[in-house]
């Protein structure tokens, strides 16, 4: 075989089309991230040609005819009726810390009228009827979505102005908030909301971890927190996401406690795009030992490896092969690599990095409503709290996590994806919240202590018998238990943030 023919030995990428058949139905759209093309701005004043101009919107009071009055000229009576609107409750949503949710705006007193077909004008009507009440404030006018206007209408009025023959009914106004922050099912079922260390509470403060993505790259997306990255596809310099696929990744690694989006399992960890995998999601090794290089360049700052990706190869020693040498130098230099199992409902053992002794290999668990138990509905790739129909197996497989139906981000918004790509990010989420807790601890104490927090369920589903246990981290890490057999390397210090990097450059400072 040429060195032509060895070299172009594609990588089969984890998902492959499977992944790429679940983006097709973007759930919640994202806010214009960071160095995305802006929509073309609209210059003060200028009205969009796309749409027809509406009116101006005003503030008009209205009051009755001094003769029409009479019956308030009493201040005390006055008093009186503004005491007992003072004492009226607002209406408040709270958060889930029990917050009240912060609107600037007061619904008390303020109504939506909606007028009867025949009124005429919309805005004659709504200036009519306001000046047939007292100190009616007039807001809105509607004309296209049905006639009417809003207004603020003190409480001795409302019936005046709903008892006016052009008025068809008086409503009252309502608050409305930004959708809040989701706990995707993988959170929720491995209890990150529940770890000390994460502090998911809708106050973004971010896990001082480092976390490198090998995959299709990251980006742009205002609720992950990149740091930088580097591009190893030739002819390509920017790390961006053209795949959609590191994106998601990313986000379930480390999307932002900020109260809008979703939220990942480390919340604001600096991620790092590795740029390893084309627009079509496919690689060779050559690329992915790039990135590996890069990563070990950059060991006095990069914590924690996620290689959602797959190959063909078998398990050996750590210079039998390129690639399974490079894992073992990053591995050596301190940093834990965790890798998916695979999607091809096989034993891991055929497949590579997930055969290797030194990464940590993550299954996929199949978990509709993200508690345990299995009482959930069926998902689509099996029971609930099952290892999921696609997911590879096998003794190479160390821990499982949640794979099926994980909602995280893509470029422009958010989408479900399933694989054991998803799975593996959780992981390597669960270990920087480790490392947050315990600085310096090396891979096999990372390694040890998820398998010490895993639960022990035995997964139906699971063909080879043996019982890997599902990530937990609901607790927070427990105590680093010593490390047993050979150990790797001394760990390297924690949290160095040297400056400069590899010979391609760490990109840009975060």
């Amino acid at each position: 075989m040429g060195r032509r023919s060895i070299s172009l030995l594609n990588l089969a990428l984890i998902l492959s089309l499977a992944f790429a058949g679940t983006l097709s139905e973007v759930l919640i759209p994202s806010p214009a991230a960071t160095g995305a093309s802006p929509a073309p701005a609209i210059a003060s004043g200028q009205a969009s040609p796309d749409l027809a101009p509406g009116r101006v919107k005003r503030q008009r009071t209205h009051d009755r005819p001094q003769q029409h009055r009479q019956h308030q000229s009493n201040p005390k009576d006055r008093k009186q009726k503004t005491g007992k609107a003072d004492r009226k409750k607002k209406h408040k949503t709270k958060d889930r810390s029990g917050r009240s949710a912060g609107s600037s705006q007061s619904v008390e007193d303020h109504y939506i009228v909606v007028l009867k077909p025949s009124s005429g004008d919309p805005e004659r009507a709504a200036d009519a009827v306001a000046a047939e009440s007292t100190d009616v404030t007039v807001s809105q006018v509607y004309e296209h979505v049905f006639d009417g206007f809003a207004a603020v209408i003190p409480e001795d009025q409302v019936e005046s102005v709903r008892n006016d023959p052009r008025v068809q009914a008086v409503v009252p106004d309502e608050e409305v908030h930004a959708v809040a922050q989701i706990l995707p099912t993988g959170i929720n079922r491995i209890d990150t909301d529940q770890n000390p260390t994460a502090k998911i509470d809708g106050r973004d403060e971010k896990v001082d971890v480092d976390v490198a993505v090998l995959d299709t790259g990251i980006g742009p997306h205002p609720d992950l927190n990149v740091a930088g990255g580097i591009s190893c596809i030739d002819g390509n310099a920017s790390y961006a996401d053209d795949n959609s696929h590191g994106t998601h990744v990313a986000g379930i690694i480390g999307a932002l406690d900020n109260d809008t989006g979703v939220v990942g399992v480390a919340p604001g960890v600096h991620l790092w795009a590795v740029k390893v995998l084309h627009s079509d999601g496919g690689g060779l090794w050559s690329e992915i030992i790039c990135g590996l290089d890069w990563v070990a360049a950059n060991s006095g700052t990069i914590d924690v490896v996620n290689m959602s990706l797959a190959g063909n190869g078998i398990d050996g020693p750590c210079a039998g092969t390129p690639l399974h040498d490079a894992v073992c130098r990053v591995v050596n230099a301190g940093i834990p690599v965790v890798v998916a199992a695979g999607n091809a409902g096989k034993d891991a053992a055929s497949t590579v990095p997930a055969t290797y002794e030194e990464v940590i290999t993550v299954s996929a668990l199949a978990d509709s409503d993200g508690l345990p138990g299995g009482v959930g509905a069926a998902t689509t790739r099996g029971p609930d709290d099952s290892l999921a129909d696609f997911s590879n197996f096998g003794p190479d497989v160390d821990i499982a996590a949640p794979g099926v139906s994980i909602l995280s981000t893509v470029p422009g918004g958010y989408v479900s994806g399933w694989g054991t790509s998803m799975a593996s990010p959780h992981v390597a989420g669960a270990a920087a919240l480790v490392l947050a807790r315990h600085a310096g601890a090396t891979p096999a104490e990372v390694k040890a202590d998820l398998m010490s927090t895993r639960k022990d369920i035995a997964l139906p589903n699971d063909h080879d018998g043996i019982n890997e246990g599902v990530l937990y981290v609901g607790g927070g890490s427990a105590p680093t238990p010593p490390t047993t057999g050979p150990a790797p390397s001394p760990g390297k210090k924690h949290k160095k943030h040297k400056k400069g990097g590899g010979k391609k450059g760490r990109g840009k400072k975060r």
